[in-house]
Order: structure tokens, then sequence, then C-alpha cells
């Protein structure tokens, strides 16, 4: 079985859902050029149906993008077909992502309809979407909640007209890691034609399992996630791109790869936090501002001594400078010291000592202690010395 998994970006269609966040197309492009650059397999642009603004957009990183499939979401519907296949004019490898929801919610509630006539509809938007592209993913909406024996259906049927990735989106985050590989594995089991196609992981994270099904996804057998920058997106948000790849670099074992430029990460991960005008939580895994910051004395301790001690990931892997030492009132004489070092204020141990007491008491004032913090209590410290040598 193939060993590479796909990086479907979504940052400009589900992440761009998020609220409060309103892209234009000159940042739309900008940040669609950024996502070719660091490897992307697919970005999804957009959603051409939904405005005029959505629909231009499109257009613009179909003609900006060089190399990277340019994909277009749609209903099943032959007008959101069209307009999607207009957009997509000028991409040079361009895919329609069509689909309908699978669980039997919202075939009552969302649609008002039946398992026979979704199906068919289905089937009739991925043989319409044929005749516009070769390359057409099929969404089964709120597959995480389906009943598997009907989605098997539906995932079969869409193969056999013409589908050529299809999406299992754990649409509302609810299913457990083990939940959502055995629905993978049981598509793969039960429908006979899986192997025409793609099997594509796209989960929510309103339980905060997102990254954790995405990766389950692909040990039962899927070979696409599809994710998003800063794992923005409407609600709790999407899978995070940098989480999910990340894992499979970090985790030689399992013997998958991407193809993303993993030193570009935290630069794409700051272009977007900025354009959207939504800041990055500092605890965020990769790229939050505390993903290297170390400020407990025994983990600083551990990491002066070898890194590896308390980080699995090399900060410089995702295009962060270094790792940092944050000095509390918890950090100890050793991570001082190496503070000194680092602004030239050699000090013996003997002497560290005695600075150790006037840092905490500084430490415990201010939080948390920088360099010019530092500069001002090494220099008195100094004078102090030197008068007692006379």
């Amino acid at each position: 079985m193939n060993n590479k998994i796909n990086i479907f970006d979504t940052t400009l269609r589900d992440g761009e859902q998020v609220p409060g966040c309103k892209l234009n197309t000159k940042e739309k492009v900008r940040i669609a050029i950024l996502l070719e650059s660091l490897g992307v397999d697919v970005i999804e642009a957009g959603f051409p149906i939904s405005s005029p603004g959505d629909f231009n957009s499109v257009v613009a990183i179909s003609k900006a993008i060089k190399t990277t499939s340019i994909c277009a979401l749609t209903r099943a519907i032959k007008g959101d077909i069209d307009c999607a296949a207009k957009a997509l004019t000028y991409a040079k490898r361009k895919r329609i992502h069509t689909g309908i929801g699978a669980s039997d919610i919202h075939i009552k509630h969302k649609f008002n309809s039946t398992r026979e006539k979704v199906l068919e509809q289905g089937i009739a938007a991925v043989k319409y979407a044929k005749k516009h592209v070769e390359d057409v993913e099929f969404y089964a909406e709120d597959a995480g909640r389906a009943d598997n024996i009907f989605l098997a259906q539906l995932v079969g049927a869409a193969i056999a007209a013409g589908a050529t990735v299809v999406n299992i989106p754990d649409t509302t985050g609810y299913c457990l890691p083990s939940e959502y590989a055995e629905k993978i594995k049981f598509l793969i089991d039960n429908v006979k034609n899986i192997d025409k196609a793609i099997i594509s992981a796209h989960c929510h994270n309103d339980l905060g399992l997102a990254t954790a099904n995405s990766i389950s996804g692909v040990l039962s057998g899927a070979r696409q996630i599809e994710c998003t920058i800063n794992g923005i997106g409407e609600r709790a948000g999407n899978t995070s791109l940098e989480e999910v790849v990340m894992i499979l670099k970090s985790h030689k074992e399992l013997n998958f790869f991407t193809s993303i430029n993993t030193q570009k990460i935290y630069e794409t991960s700051q272009v977007v936090s900025d354009l959207i005008g939504i800041s990055v939580q500092p605890n965020k895994a990769i790229v939050g501002a505390n993903a290297f910051a170390h400020s407990s004395g025994i983990h600083q301790d551990g990491m002066i001594k070898n890194r590896s001690t308390y980080e699995i990931i090399n900060p410089t892997d995702v295009g962060v400078m270094n790792s940092s030492i944050v000095l509390t009132a918890r950090s100890g004489r050793a991570a001082l010291r190496f503070r000194l070092e680092q602004i030239n204020r050699i000090f013996n141990r003997e002497e560290i000592n005695s600075i150790y007491p006037l840092f905490l008491k500084m430490a415990d004032e201010k939080k948390e202690v920088n360099d010019t913090d530092l500069i001002i209590l090494a220099d008195k410290v100094s004078s102090s010395i030197q008068i007692n040598k006379l």
C-alpha cells in the first residue's frame, strides 16, 4: 500500500469559515502561493457558487498556482458544479469536490429526503462533475455519524460513478479515534471498488480529537488528510496541518511521508494568523509561542544538558530559530547561568549562588525576567563583587 499521505489544505475554504475571518482575493492568493511553496498536494480554494468574491478568488488562485491541484467545493447540484468548473478554467490541475449528507440526521433534517434519493443525487453529481474534470472528489457529509452499511453503499456508488477520491468527514467531530479507524477499515473491507479511489480523512475538532482521528484514519488506510493551517475552521476548527505532518514525520516507524517542506510551517502559520486576524494560542502544538519554550527549572536543566530530554522536535525543522529558556521564579541556577552566559556575563558557581536569591526576588516581582533585567542584575552584582575585592 502507498505510504505517501496527500495533504489537502482547506484553509481557504473550510478554514475561512471561522467566525470573524474574511480574506479578500489578494490575501487568498498570497496564502495559496505560500501553501504551494509549503508543498501541499491540493489547495481547496473556495466554494465558487457561494458568492462572487469566492468565485473570483478561485479564478485568481487558479491563475497564480503553477503545480498544486486546485479544488473547488460544490453541493450535489448541477449549477454548483457548472460554477466550480468555470472558476477552475485556468487551473493547471483541477478538482471538483462534490457530495451530499450521509447520516440519517442530515438526510432527514437537512435534506428532508431518503437514503435512496440521496444515493441517486450523489451518483448524479459525481457523473456530472466527471464531464467537467477528470479528478472528482466525493464527500459523504457527516460520515462520522452515518450508518456504515449505507455509507459503504454510497461510497461504492460514488467510485463507480467516477470519483477518484472519497472524503469521509467527521463533520461534527463526534467520533472517537477507534470509531473513526473502524469506519475507514469497514469501507476498505466492504467496498469492492475501494482500491479505485483514495480515501480522505476530514475531521473536525469539536471534542479535541481531529488530529487523533485523522492519524487513526491513516493507520486504517486513508491516504489523504484534509486540514488547515493552525487548525482554523468552523466552531472548534479543523485538523491542524502542522500537527498531522509532524506526527507522521516524528514517528518514522509508521513509514509514512508527506510532500511538506516542514521548515516553512512556522512562516506559513504566522502569515495566516496575521491575515485572518486571529492569534495562535500560546500553547498550540508546533507553532504556538510556547511550543519550544521551557520555564520549569527541571526541564531547563535537562534541555541545557541535552535538547532531546524535553523536545521531540527540533524547532528548526518547523522553521523556528531555536528553543527558549524562559526565566521565571521556577527556574533553577543552571538556567540562570545559561542565560547570563548568552549575554556574555560569566560568573562562577559561588557567584551564581549569591546572585540566585536576588534573581528569585526579581522573578517574583516581574513574573518573567528578560535580558534587560539580567543585564541590570548582573552589572549590579559585578559591581558589588569588585567592591568586595578591594
